[in-house]
């Protein structure tokens, strides 16, 4: 659900932008909570495959596509505020190289895809598995739901939007009934990519899931004179904390993951309009539609221009865009994370750089 320049008017525009350049600063600070040495690089990883997923458009209803936003799978995979910073860099590298998404609607696309779907599926992620047993089966149907409800929220959102600041005068019922209902379809492939993925890294490594963290193990309970209470600790010598696992192997395999995605298997994609395209062509909100000021990008449409041949071109600019977002993510996240080792430098550390 990209949305181009020209379906929001220029004011709206510019507090979709204020609006979103506040969510990122406020996320710049809550990620340095979220991201430590493993995270970083970790969340860099996660900015790339949703990079790569997003070129996998499916088919979703008669001549309509849809494809991943990526905010719930980012928010539980390394937390809500890295989440936003995720899908920020992602939106703003498919805006400028790939001419995905107007240049001028950056502010609109990260509020509505970066912003509402992660608020949205976290809040309902964290509520369900608060509300259900604590195991790696309901973790995975909690982000199935919460990344259901993020795509129609998402779309939600985009009506309100145009409601205020659309630039043709379509009956904002018409609008909001349409975009809610194709996104409620597309929530569905939302869902399972999202469960897919969460159950996947949950199987393997289940300490880099940062929505689970500490949720999962459930205290050992005992039940006297029909009561259940919290087991005695144990008497003996606990055991030494295991070493902490590296994530190379981990990283390596994501990265590869998404190469293939984007690199191979997003040829096969469908190239039906998604959701908002079809909804903007039925309903008339593209009669002010602008020209992509990176329209002459020579990885415009996600292709390299010089290539005539459609699948190399598609493939290559795929393991570009990956790469570029790989390298750009982990670079903010890695600044953000040094960031947040200045303020708590050890005193004795301090003093010793200055001796």
């Amino acid at each position: 659900m990209h949305v181009p320049d020209g379906f929001i008017d220029a004011p709206v525009s510019v507090a979709a932008g204020v609006f979103a350049a506040g969510a990122v600063a406020v996320s710049l600070r809550g990620a340095r909570r979220e991201l430590d040495e493993r995270t970083a690089p970790l969340a860099g990883l996660v900015a790339a495959f949703i990079f790569a997923v997003q070129m996998l458009n499916f088919p979703v209803a008669a001549g309509t596509s849809g494809h991943l936003m990526g905010g719930a799978l980012a928010a539980i995979l390394v937390g809500p505020y890295t989440a936003v910073l995720c899908l920020s860099v992602v939106l703003l590298l498919q805006g400028i190289f790939f001419a995905d998404g107007g240049l001028t609607a950056l502010g609109v696309n990260i509020t509505v895809m970066g912003v509402v779907t992660v608020v949205v599926a976290y809040a309902v992620f964290r509520l369900l598995t608060g509300l259900l047993p604590r195991t790696r089966r309901s973790a995975t149907a909690s982000a199935f739901v919460a990344a259901l409800v993020s795509v129609p929220a998402s779309a939600a959102a985009f009506t309100l939007l145009y409601w205020i600041g659309g630039t043709t005068d379509i009956p904002i019922g018409k609008v909001f009934t349409a975009m809610v209902g194709v996104h409620v379809l597309i929530g569905i492939g939302e869902a399972v990519i999202t469960a897919l993925t969460v159950g996947a890294v949950l199987a393997v490594r289940p300490d880099l899931v940062h929505g689970v963290q500490g949720s999962l193990a459930a205290p050992l309970k005992l039940r006297i004179d029909g009561e259940l209470v919290d087991a005695p600790a144990a008497t003996r010598d606990p055991e030494p904390a295991p070493a902490r696992r590296s994530t190379r192997g981990f990283w390596i395999t994501g990265l590869v993951s998404a190469f293939l995605l984007a690199g191979f298997v997003s040829f096969y994609a469908s190239a039906n309009p998604d959701g908002l395209e079809r909804v903007a062509a039925d309903q008339g909100i593209d009669e002010k539609v602008e020209e992509h000021g990176a329209a002459d990008s020579p990885l415009a449409d996600y292709g390299v221009g010089d290539i005539a041949n459609a699948r190399l071109s598609g493939g290559l600019a795929g393991v570009i865009g990956v790469s570029a977002t790989v390298v750009v993510g982990t670079g903010v996240f890695w600044v953000v994370r040094r960031r947040k080792e200045e303020p708590g430098q050890a005193p004795h550390d301090r003093d010793h750089e200055n001796a």
